[in-house]
Formats: structure tokens, C-alpha cells, sequence
């Protein structure tokens, strides 16, 4: 059987994916990418002529079997996300696991993570954390979630909206409380900002822009902002 190659793409700036990375799209038999026309971007920019076809929400049901026939058939399969690491907040989990059950052979050729990288520009601790992903689109369930967190004492890191980032900052100083946080938006892009302090003095420094780009949220755990506040 084939090998199902997990491969991390860039998560804004092209110039930072791995000589392995490259090697591997090169040489598979066919990518399944979450979208097309962004990955033949990188593709064409490291001369890259490997076959795409698209693997994303919509279509998993039917093409994660198209595919695990496809590796069966002894072909090499690379499979990209829009950004980072595929599985990871991203299409890809479902045909990782089928490939797992099927004992197809998975590598992983690791690269940028949004997650890490916006955990270590922060400043926040980073021995300990959790990553929560995109919180709940339904206010009740996205305030009971925060609730939960309200209690956990790692650093939290979410990815969130540029539509949606200013209410959930909102949501972070009412229900969690105003700790240190950290907005990090079109990380290694050439608009790259990061923007820290408590959630109510970053609010004051966004409520009347526009938000653009990708945005990860680095919140402050429990011990952190109790440390924080007997040092002061």
C-alpha cells in the first residue's frame, strides 16, 4: 500500500516550509488539499507539478474513501491544509484515522504551527498549555465553555475569527476575567501584529478597527493571573 504523507505548509509566509516538505510534494502521486487554488500558490512557487485534488468539510464523507482506495492502490498521497498542520483545526483528522484503522502507513513532515507560534510571541508561560481551537459559534455554549476555562490554570490558546474576535475578547473579561492576553494576527505575514495587555486595555486598542487576517487568542491561565496580581 501507499503512504499518507501529513504534510505542515506554511502559515503565512511561503519561505517557511521545510527542504522535506518539498522533497515530499514533489514526489507523492496526488495532494488532497483543503484548497485548491491556495496550495497551488505554494505549488507553483517551488515548481511544484504534482497533481491536487481538493479534500475539505464538504466532501469528506465521500472522497476520504476515494482516497483510502486510492493508497490502497500502492499510490502516495500528501495532504495539505490551507495553513500549519493538517487535522489540526483543519480537514484531515477523519482521513488520518481511517488510514490508522486501515494500516496504511502515516508520516508526518512537521512545519509552522499558527498554535505555537503565537503561544511563544505571547510572552505567557509556555511550559503548560491547552488549545482549545475555535470556541462555539452559539453565545450560551461559547460562555459555558469559557466558564470551564475560567478554572484552568495553562496558558489557553484559541483561534478565532477576525469577525468574531472583538466579542469574544468581551466575553474573555466577563466570564474569565481581565487577564493578560495576547491578540496575534497575519503572524509571519508582512501585517504581522501582536498586540498584549489585559483583555480590557486590548479591547480599548481595537474596538474601533477592523480586524483582518487570521487571529489566534493567547489568554492568561488561572495561577498566571493570580501570580500577576500578588507580585503587584
Amino acid at each position: 500500500m501507499g503512504t499518507l504523507f501529513v504534510v505542515a505548509t506554511p502559515i503565512g509566509n511561503l519561505e517557511d516550509i521545510t527542504c522535506r516538505a518539498i522533497r515530499i510534494l514533489s514526489e507523492v502521486d496526488l495532494i488532497a488539499a483543503e484548497d485548491t487554488r491556495q496550495t497551488r500558490i505554494l505549488l507553483t512557487k517551488y515548481n511544484i507539478n504534482t497533481p491536487l485534488t481538493s479534500y475539505h468539510k464538504f466532501n469528506i464523507k465521500t472522497k476520504t474513501a476515494q482516497l483510502i482506495t486510492f493508497l490502497k492502490q500502492g499510490q502516495n498521497l500528501a495532504l495539505v491544509s490551507d495553513s500549519g498542520m493538517p487535522g489540526v483545526s483543519d480537514p484531515g483528522h477523519e482521513l488520518i484515522r481511517e488510514s490508522v484503522d486501515q494500516n496504511i502507513r502515516v508520516e508526518v513532515i512537521p512545519g509552522p504551527s499558527a498554535a505555537i507560534t503565537a503561544l511563544v510571541v505571547s510572552g505567557l508561560p509556555t511550559d503548560k498549555f491547552v488549545f482549545e481551537g475555535f470556541l462555539p459559534k452559539k453565545p450560551g455554549k461559547k460562555r459555558k465553555l469559557l466558564k470551564e476555562l475560567s478554572k484552568e490554570e495553562r496558558t489557553i490558546i484559541i483561534y478565532e475569527s477576525p469577525f468574531r474576535v472583538l466579542k469574544t475578547i468581551e466575553d474573555i473579561r466577563a466570564v474569565i476575567g481581565d487577564r493578560q492576553i495576547a491578540v496575534c494576527r497575519e503572524m509571519t505575514k508582512k501585517f504581522e501584529e501582536i498586540i498584549r495587555g489585559k483583555a480590557g486595555d486590548v479591547l480599548e486598542k481595537i474596538k474601533d478597527r477592523k480586524i483582518k487576517g487570521e487571529v489566534v487568542v493567547v489568554v492568561a491561565g488561572a495561577n498566571q493571573a493570580a501570580q500577576r496580581e500578588r507580585a503587584s
